[in-house]
């Protein structure tokens, strides 16, 4: 961009610079051996002496264009040379070569001469001008150019209709695949580079609305032919949008069975200022409405359940080193923010509500997020306020809490001997549709209930290792809980054996 800009500049400069040539209207007296006549027309008039040897030259004449009267004009006086110009007709007919010598005289050799009012107007109002002149000229043609940049995220141009930004060139007909597989991302390690994300943005269009939320809206949008997700947050919930946002662009945060993140962009719609999260897009759907609509075989179920806590561990874990990725605890794990893929395996979204945590500083990030996650799946701890909020460690068990109520809903959904339960959430027989705080409270904590278990599951071999697993998740006392890389490992083994044909108790 710079160079472009410089390059306009430089052509207007030469424009105005050959128009003031063209323009060069004043007559001149010219005596010396450059003239071919008494008189010269040209842009001003010169006189000048030069003593070599200690005889002088004395010559007068035009000085056409502004080459010349730099090098002529304002070129710095020395004692053997002196030089008037002048810009009216004929000035120069009464400059004497005596009177130019008289100034050499009152020059002696090593003092420098002074420049006269009229050189000393030249020097400085001149470029002056000029560069008044180029100033107005560019502005408008840079602006033409150039879209002004992005000074802060959150200064929103309602003429545009957008933030008032950086424009990325057209991404072409990369597919999703290869940006997200080849291109440099700013040092995000997980969505596509900040300029490139812009452009994706602008260039989706929204195709139908596949789900509503407390946050906003899901559309499935089109980009270049292939289906994105865009998660459209309202204005009064910017602080949930931000912050995944930039959980999402954490280094090294991408992973198989974490949702795949695009872009991040903010618009206008209809005088309303919106806010998109692009990101894949899976045609399933979040696991709570796979699960209503159909009912699972072990072997999926175990699939289902393992890749969730695979995603869990990669969250949880913090990776060392000069490009890192902090440890993350979603804080708002449930059915609704896991997504399942097209080969029945999951992987986690909504990451507004994490924190983020790193061993070097011990450093613990929870946004400014106030909210807490949903009640339904708080842990006994968050219900009854005595969870330690500057450990990072605590965050990690309120996870693994919920885990063990997702892997329950998995659970009912799963066929047995061919019977399956009807779907159902965690508490849906013991606490209203849209329970309080209180009423959570009071089941969880004072009268330590849990979800029911159907007898039947204890005659499955697969589901009784799940029941077994779902109740190390849910112990009263948070530290006596599983960790997301033991519960992965446990899983993964009673997958093994269902495969093998002897599943694991």
């Amino acid at each position: 961009m710079g160079h472009r800009c410089t390059r306009v500049l430089f052509l207007v400069l030469l424009q105005v610079l050959r128009t003031l040539a063209e323009d060069g209207s004043i007559e001149c007296v010219c005596v010396g051996r450059d003239c071919m006549a008494q008189q010269c027309k040209g842009d001003e008039c010169y006189s000048s002496v030069t003593v070599r040897d200690g005889v002088p030259s004395f010559h007068r004449g035009c000085l056409i264009g502004p080459e010349s009267r730099s090098l002529t004009c304002l070129t710095s006086p020395s004692a053997s040379h002196a030089v008037e110009c002048c810009a009216r007709p004929m000035c120069n007919a009464n400059v004497s070569v005596d009177s130019l010598i008289q100034l050499l005289l009152r020059n002696p050799e090593g003092e420098p001469m002074r420049y006269s009012v009229e050189t000393l107007v030249l020097l400085v109002l001149v470029p002056f001008g000029v560069l008044v002149l180029l100033a107005m000229l560019a502005v408008p043609v840079c602006r033409r150019l150039h879209p002004r940049q992005l000074e802060r995220l959150h200064e929103f141009d309602t003429e545009q209709g957008a933030i008032d930004g950086l424009i990325a060139s057209n991404v072409g007909d990369s597919t999703l695949a290869d940006l997200l597989d080849h291109s440099c991302t700013s040092g995000s390690g997980s969505g596509l580079p900040f300029l490139v994300q812009r452009t994706v943005a602008r260039q989706i269009s929204l195709v139908e609305c596949v789900g509503k939320g407390r946050y906003g809206e899901v559309w499935r949008g089109q980009w270049q032919g292939e289906n994105v997700a865009v998660k459209i947050f309202s204005s009064r919930d910017e602080k949930s949008w931000f912050r995944e946002t930039e959980i999402y662009n954490t280094v090294l945060l991408r992973h198989e069975n974490i949702l795949g993140f695009m872009a991040s962009d903010m618009t206008s719609r209809n005088s309303s200022t919106q806010l998109w999260l692009i990101t894949h897009y899976h045609e399933h759907g979040s696991l709570y409405d796979y699960l209503q609509r159909t009912a699972v075989s072990a072997a999926d179920a175990l699939n289902m359940a393992a890749s969730v806590a695979s995603g869990l561990v990669h969250l949880h874990t913090e990776i060392l080193g000069t490009e890192g990725k902090p440890a993350i605890a979603h804080r708002d794990l449930k059915s609704k923010n896991i997504l399942v893929k097209k080969d029945m395996r999951c992987c986690i979204a909504d990451l507004g509500l994490a924190v983020t945590h790193t061993q070097a500083d011990n450093q613990l990030d929870v946004g400014n997020n106030p909210k807490v996650g949903t009640k339904r799946y708080m842990a006994p701890e968050v219900l009854d306020e005595t969870i330690q909020m500057d450990c990072f460690d605590a965050y990690k068990r309120v996870d693994i809490w919920a885990f063990g109520l997702v892997l329950w809903e998995i659970a009912r959904r799963t066929y047995s001997n061919g019977i399956v339960e009807d779907y159902k959430p965690p508490f849906y027989d013991l606490v209203p549709n849209d329970p309080s705080f209180e009423d959570m409270r009071k089941v969880v904590c004072v009268e330590q209930q849990r979800p029911f278990i159907p007898n039947r599951w204890f005659s499955d071999p697969t589901l009784s290792a799940l029941v077994k697993l779902m109740k190390e998740c849910w112990y009263q006392n948070p530290s006596a809980r599983l960790t997301a890389l033991r519960i992965k490992k446990t899983l993964d083994k009673i997958l093994s054996s269902l495969e093998k044909g002897k599943p694991d108790c």
